[in-house]
């Protein structure tokens, strides 16, 4: 595995064709984009990484992985009352088919659905204690107490999302939000202000490996487990999924941050981070490694 890790790091990693950072977050908008990191954590224990695999790097909407895992722990399956569970086609932040389906959001992955699930978890909670659990649900997944919300992000999200304020009024007007809109959004966006690595990320998503033996708790059931990597695969890159269905064939969810975590069920857990985007958003090169290495050791959800 490290000499497969290694070899895409030098090869795929030193790609010049590197994609765009995220402009729209100023914070985002300047990260160096010559650097390339990934991780994987095995379900046997073992635990390999390549690059600039401890360079910590904004999750953004990876987040929403964990944040539908404790929403759905909160109020179950009610959770899909107020949001769909079907691909969107559209961009992430779309505001079309919430016009179309008054109010209600095709997944938890686009943003309108995202938000929705904020403001499931925050119900009966301050923003600050809404946090406080989500950030410890992440730690304790990570087993690493070591994970934060850049504050410095969360703000330039803040004055930045207008058009994410449009969809949470929107579906507030609908009745599809229960909680002050300021409130659910200043959660939202510090919820996506998390930093991390790839080494804490990758061992963070073996929660969705279905609690396997020394590898930590287990925070959530098995079946759901495998329902939110269904979600992944059929919603986690926005309207670039199927494409990376195609050529990875695993479940992933990625941010604009330009990471990316990736499931391969029963085996691993992967996370790899360029933070240039392809046309979709998504990583670059993250995509192209993740290719290379479904390739290089045959993990396929159709194998």
């Amino acid at each position: 595995m490290q000499d497969i890790l290694d070899h895409i790091t030098a090869t795929i990693g030193q790609n010049p064709d590197r994609g765009k950072t995220a402009r729209y977050i100023p914070d985002l908008a300047n990260v160096d984009l010559d650097q390339f990191g990934i991780a994987v954590c095995l379900a046997d224990g073992r635990e390999f990484q390549s690059g600039d695999a401890a360079t910590p790097f904004s999750i953004q909407s990876i987040s929403k992985v964990f944040a539908v895992a404790l929403a759905l722990g909160k109020v179950g399956d009610s959770l899909w009352q107020r949001v769909g569970r079907e691909p969107s086609g559209l961009a992430f932040d779309s505001i079309m088919l919430l016009e179309r389906e008054q109010g209600r959001p095709r997944n938890p992955f686009i943003n309108a659905g995202a938000i929705v699930t904020t403001d499931t978890y925050l119900e009966g909670s301050t923003p600050k204690e809404a946090l406080g659990g989500l950030l410890r649900f992440v730690r304790d997944a990570a087993g690493d107490g070591n994970i934060h919300i850049n504050s410095a992000v969360a703000r330039g999200e803040m004055q930045t999302a207008d058009r994410n304020f449009a969809l949470a009024h929107y579906m507030r007007s609908h009745g599809n939000l229960t909680q002050d809109p300021q409130h659910t959004m200043g959660t939202y966006c510090h919820q996506c202000a998390i930093d991390m690595n790839c080494i804490q990320l990758a061992r963070a998503g073996r929660f969705l490996l279905g609690g396997i033996e020394g590898l930590g708790p287990r925070l959530v059931h098995k079946t759901r487990a495998r329902r939110i990597q269904a979600l992944m695969m059929t919603c986690g890159h926005y309207d670039g999924s199927g494409d990376f269905a195609f050529r990875v064939g695993l479940p992933g969810k990625s941010g604009v941050g330009g990471g990316i975590l990736v499931i391969a069920p029963g085996k691993a857990s992967i996370a790899v981070w360029s933070p240039g985007l392809n046309a979709y958003g998504n990583s670059k090169l993250g995509t192209e490694a993740m290719e290379a290495l479904a390739d290089a050791t045959d993990w396929s959800v159709f194998s």
